[in-house]
């Protein structure tokens, strides 16, 4: 996690927010364009997300997860003037891709299937966030009907040579996805944060809800491939969650639809 220093006038902010801020030294955390995060160093620290587009899902999620001991405490959600505002405590550590932890590669994967399984093993029937098979798959749908395709994004072991072929596995299999199990929604090494190697908690949320485990599944096997740099540790991934868990023939599914968003 990056945290760029940054003078920031808290008149800018909604009213509820600013005792919390007044005082306190902020550091930009953001990861992308389409919201900004900032980082409050104060009381422990907290988190501050705000957007033009709403964050209510993610707010939901977010205290659904902590209700769970599985994320960061929601101290206010708010929406104001077109712009929506999440704030959270921080967790205690550091996210998976601290060098301490990349270096150590089989022990994170470790980690990363134990936090897993937990996740996976929670009873969701009361998450009213739920992904169903054709919710998951709509956008895949709708583009293919425009020829958007995205074969650069994955490891040559889940590629597709043509949209048609990943096509062809969509409309197949496609209606085999659960929604039987909680997900992150975007399991990758950024969104979990450990303290010393002791599972704290997950962040960024917005695309939790109950679904299928192998959306989560690949994408940690995407996200090892994309921050080591190897392919290498996709098994010892998938052997240390449990291969009698797994359909690998659903993660081709997955990869399926991801390459159309």
């Amino acid at each position: 996690m990056t945290l760029k220093p940054i003078a920031t006038d808290i008149e800018q902010f909604p009213g509820p927010l600013r005792p919390i801020l007044e005082g306190a030294s902020m550091y930009d955390s953001s990861c992308s364009e389409a919201a900004r995060v900032i980082f409050i160093d104060k009381d422990g620290g907290y988190f501050l997300k705000s957007a033009s587009y709403s964050l209510q899902g993610e707010e939901y999620m977010t205290r659904y997860f902590h209700s769970k001991g599985l994320s960061a405490e929601v101290i206010a959600y708010l929406s104001d003037e077109g712009k929506d505002w999440l704030l959270t405590r921080k967790l205690n550590g550091d996210d998976c891709i601290a060098a301490k932890y990349l270096e150590q590669p089989e022990r994170l994967c470790g980690v990363l299937a134990e936090s897993l399984l937990a996740l996976h093993s929670v009873d969701c029937s009361d998450c009213l966030i739920k992904h169903s098979a054709e919710d998951y798959i709509q956008k895949a749908k709708e583009n293919y009907a425009r020829g958007i395709y995205n074969k650069e994004l994955f490891p040559d072991n889940w590629g597709y040579a043509t949209p048609e072929d990943a096509w062809n596995v969509i409309r197949t299999r496609g209606h085999l996805f659960k929604t039987d199990t909680l997900l992150h929604g975007d399991y990758c090494l950024p969104n979990i944060i450990l303290d010393d190697w002791k599972f704290s908690g997950f962040i960024d949320l917005d695309s939790g809800g109950a679904g299928d485990r192998h959306v989560d599944i690949f994408w940690g096997t995407w996200s090892l491939f994309f921050n080591l740099k190897t392919d290498k540790y996709r098994d010892r991934l998938l052997d240390a969650y449990g291969r009698s868990r797994i359909d690998e023939d659903m993660l081709r599914v997955v990869a399926a639809v991801e390459v159309f968003k």
